[in-house]
């Protein structure tokens, strides 16, 4: 399938572990071919986990790791930087490219730290910002007691509808009016639903407002064409770069030009040190892959993948916040088959199926275990997988939800996920 063409780029002879790491650590070397042959053989519906391709992975294990380079290309505080300087402005102009951004930071080394360093580039502590709230679909970095953020800002959250489950735009424009936040933040961990970009950036103006859109989860998507942009509306967005990217473990920052100076201040040395150039250079590999038409069916295909799937899950009887999605991700209301996330989760583990124990508004649980389980096509797309593949795994999940302690019910599930994940293997093994 040409969904499968950017993955298995490169392959030649294969990814286990290799002789001058068996000789010198055979014992960490087993346990790598151990994590492979999990993933081999597990079907990863977790939406924030996905396959990087043969080139990423030999540019984030390569020779670059040996450079330290604090600062900037051209404004560098070690000597000896001038191949890397290049490889550097070579991932930046390209993310610039692909998304059409004023300025791009590749230098993050996770997506909560390209959050930290935006909010830090413009925000004093203390000051009050507005963003989703972590029951209701938001991540830890927007708000929550427990990060950063809510420690050092003071956080406002804005809700989704009780009848519905999605954003309703009026009441955020209330909660902004009400709260007068510096800064709005916009993006999810958990939310099924397109984001209205231009309401989130006419209620920011209303109020004074800078905008801040955290794409961690849909970049990709926005990538290959398969979701709106938030670049012309937002005066900050944020990413990661191992979500529906397809690339190495990281974090991103665009902005408008008029910001660019300070989030780069911001990154370093505001919130980090030496940036890890290996991890750069397999961004900017991540990024030519990404502007490549394989990608932009890839990324179409997630978005059916998903739809596929909600679809075969709903058909079944089984309940989704929002009714369904408009995006990569689900999340199941496990609460009609009186079961937690966190049995759920460690059951499917069992039988090859990886999903994460999730909270939903409303959902009566605690955040560590919630009454829901969160679901993605990015990985399993990125093996060949298609619509037939996404019915067969609902059917997988119905059956494993409504005879949850059945032990032949379990066998006969694990059968049919190792049989589907042979069907469809990894690039990684010559």
């Amino acid at each position: 399938m040409a969904v499968q063409q950017q993955v298995t780029a490169g392959v030649h002879n294969g990814l286990t572990a290799k002789p001058a790491l068996r000789a010198a650590d055979p014992e960490l070397a087993a346990l790598m071919d151990d994590e492979l042959t999990r993933q081999e053989e597990t079907l990863e519906l977790i939406p924030s986990e996905n396959l990087a391709s043969v080139a990423v992975l030999e540019a984030l294990g390569s020779w670059l790791n040996n450079k330290y380079a604090e600062g900037v290309p051209g404004k560098r505080y070690y000597g000896g930087c001038q191949v890397v300087d290049e490889v550097e402005n070579l991932a930046r102009d390209r993310c610039r490219e692909l998304f059409g951004a004023d300025h791009a930071n590749v230098q993050p080394h996770s997506g909560s730290q390209a959050n930290m360093a935006a909010y830090a580039s413009v925000l004093s502590p203390g000051d009050t910002v507005l963003g989703m709230a972590l029951d209701q679909g938001g991540h830890l970095t927007h708000g929550s007691a427990v990060s950063f953020s809510g420690r050092l800002y003071n956080f406002q959250a804005y809700t989704v509808s009780d009848t519905t489950g999605r954003l309703d735009y009026d009441e955020v424009r209330a909660r902004a009016r009400q709260v007068s936040p510096k800064m709005i933040v916009a993006g999810y961990s958990s939310y099924p639903r397109l984001l209205d970009f231009a309401a989130f950036e006419d209620i920011a103006r209303e109020v004074g407002a800078l905008l801040l859109v955290d794409m961690a989860h849909f970049a990709g998507l926005v990538a290959g064409g398969a979701h709106p942009s938030p670049v012309p509306h937002a005066d900050f967005v944020t990413f990661t770069t191992h979500k529906t990217m397809r690339g190495p473990w990281g974090g991103v920052i665009m902005c408008r030009a008029a910001h660019a100076d300070a989030v780069d201040k911001s990154v370093c040395p505001g919130t980090q040190g030496g940036p890890q150039m290996h991890a750069i250079a397999a961004k900017a590999v991540m990024f030519k892959q990404c502007q490549g038409p394989e990608f932009r069916t890839y990324a179409h295909q997630v978005v059916s993948n998903a739809a596929a799937l909600a679809w075969g899950l709903a058909s079944r009887g089984i309940e989704l916040t929002t009714g369904g999605t408009d995006n990569h991700l689900m999340v199941i209301d496990l609460r009609p088959f009186n079961l937690r996330g966190r049995a759920v989760q460690t059951a499917f583990d069992e039988v090859g199926i990886t999903v994460n124990a999730n909270a939903f508004p409303g959902h009566g649980g605690t955040p560590y275990n919630p009454n829901g389980i969160r679901l993605g096509s990015p990985s399993v797309t990125s093996r060949g997988m298609g619509e037939a593949e996404m019915d067969e795994i609902a059917d997988l999940v119905s059956r494993m939800l409504r005879d949850f302690d059945d032990q032949t019910t379990r066998a006969l599930v694990r059968q049919r996920s190792l049989a589907l994940c042979r069907r469809f293997p990894l690039p990684y093994r010559s």
